[in-house]
Formats: C-alpha cells, sequence, structure tokens
C-alpha cells in the first residue's frame, strides 16, 4: 500500500521554503478546483489532499512536528501525524478560504463557503465572530470519530471566542499570553493597501473597466477595475478583501485605489510654461 506524504501530493521538495509552499499549493488548487472539474470525484478528492498537506505545511508548528516524524518512522509519518491530530488541529489557522476567495474574484468561481460545504458536506463549518474592535471569518474542517482520535461534537466557535474589549498596548499584551502561554491565536484582520490608477478624462467621465496590475502578492495579476462615471480625481475605489491577508483565518484587509486623471497635452504644456 502507498503511503501519502504531504510533501509529495504538493509537489515539493523538503526545503521549500513557505512562498513556494502557496505558489504549488495555489497551482494544484486551480487545477483541481471543484468549479474546473464538476462531476469529478476524483478531483474532489485529490483537491482535499491538496488542502490537507498545504494547511499542515503552510504552518510552521505543523510542519516541523511533521518533519520530526518523517525522520523518525519515514514513509507511516503520514499515519502517525493523522493519529495524533484532528482536522481541526490540521485546518486551524489555514489561509485556504482567503486563497479560494481570491480565486471567486479573480475568475468568477463560486465563494469559499459553497465549495468547502459542497466538498466536505456536513464536516465543513464556518463561523463569523463580533467583538469590540474586532471582526472575523474562518472556517474548520470536522469528520468525526477517526482511528486515534477521541470522538467529539463540533464545537460551538462563537461561545468559545475570548471576549477582548481592550484595546491598544493592554490589547495586544492579552493577545500575546493567549498565543505564547494559552497557545490560542485569535483572527486578526489583514491590513489595507493603498495604490493608484491613472484614467483618461474620458473614461473617468462615462465610466469604464480598467486594467490594473495588481502587484501586492508575488507575481503581477492583472484585473480589471470597474470605473463608476464621473469619478473625479483623488477618489478612492475600494477592491473589497484584496489588501494584505488575514491572520489566523481573519478576513484580508482592502485595496484602495486613488484616482489620478490625466491632463490633455495642450493643459500640461499651458500650465508648464506658465509664468
Amino acid at each position: 500500500m502507498n503511503q501519502k506524504d504531504y510533501y509529495d501530493i504538493l509537489g515539493v521538495g523538503r526545503e521549500a521554503n513557505q512562498q513556494a509552499m502557496k505558489e504549488a499549493y495555489r497551482k494544484l488548487a486551480f487545477q483541481y478546483h471543484p468549479d474546473r472539474n464538476k462531476g469529478d470525484p476524483a478531483a474532489t478528492e485529490k483537491m482535499k489532499d491538496v488542502n490537507e498537506a498545504y494547511a499542515v505545511l503552510s504552518d510552521v508548528s505543523k510542519r516541523r512536528e511533521y518533519d520530526l516524524l518523517r525522520s523518525q518512522y519515514g514513509s507511516f509519518a503520514y499515519d502517525r501525524f493523522r493519529q495524533s491530530h484532528t482536522p481541526e488541529d490540521i485546518f486551524r489557522g489555514s489561509d485556504i478560504n482567503q486563497i479560494f476567495e481570491e480565486f471567486a474574484r479573480t475568475f468568477g468561481f463560486r465563494s469559499s463557503g459553497d465549495i468547502f460545504r459542497e466538498s466536505y458536506g456536513p464536516g465543513y463549518r464556518s463561523f463569523e465572530f463580533h467583538r469590540p474592535s474586532m471582526f472575523g471569518r474562518s472556517f474548520v474542517f470536522y469528520h468525526g470519530s477517526r482511528r486515534g482520535a477521541r470522538e467529539q461534537q463540533p464545537p460551538d466557535f462563537r461561545a468559545q471566542m475570548p471576549e477582548l474589549p481592550l484595546p491598544g498596548v493592554l490589547g495586544k499584551v492579552v493577545k500575546f499570553f493567549l498565543k505564547k502561554v494559552a497557545g490560542i491565536e485569535l483572527p486578526e484582520r489583514g491590513k489595507d493597501w493603498h495604490d493608484m490608477i491613472t484614467l483618461s478624462p474620458e473614461k473617468a467621465r462615462d465610466g469604464a473597466e480598467v486594467e490594473y496590475s495588481y502587484k501586492k502578492w508575488g507575481k503581477p495579476t492583472n484585473l480589471m477595475v470597474k470605473i463608476p462615471p464621473e469619478v473625479s480625481s483623488g477618489q478612492r475605489i475600494r477592491l473589497r478583501g484584496m489588501g494584505s491577508p488575514g491572520k489566523a483565518g481573519g478576513e484580508p484587509g482592502d485595496l484602495y485605489l486613488q484616482v489620478q486623471i490625466k491632463r490633455p497635452l495642450a493643459q500640461r504644456l499651458k500650465g508648464f510654461f506658465k509664468i
């Protein structure tokens, strides 16, 4: 019987860094995405394996545990890891849902919630939480009992989220304590990003779809940005969820594009030579 190996599933070497992990995962997630493989159960199972492999190897702590098991048990490391980690352990804090949401925005695929509910059935759960100065959205997978893992009921995450009404430095101290001492990492919203987009006077007046080169994540990605009519110079256009990724399942930040309108050449020359 062939044993699974997370590195082989992702197709990366043992020394691959985090960026290489993400690039390999994005390529495979796009290849086996359910919206591109409708009615193909083999692709669905492959997608699940890829999700699990990335969730483990993209997390420094989980990857370290898995590497230790590989050094001790060789090809049986996967089974050993699965015996000691529940699905909740494996997927906690993963940014998989953010990557699927990026696919949805860029390629018109369904949202991550729809995809995971279809693929995992009742084993998929999502949750939102609202606290003072805090909002987040994340997901977990739950598969019931498993060999070597105790049987448990799907947890109520809203009830488990701690109240943190403390802003500023004190709030940061509490978060640090929870993460380092109690092993609890609270979801945190990603930072907003800001850039400029240059429009011709005609496009600013009439509205249009304008190509914009999105360079924040590694290789540039060209996006089509819808410009509303009568937009003015200095106005900002918000692209929801296109900012910095959130932490521990938190929602990503937004991208704000400040409009800059080109002046006709005659006006620029007049301003240049004006005394």
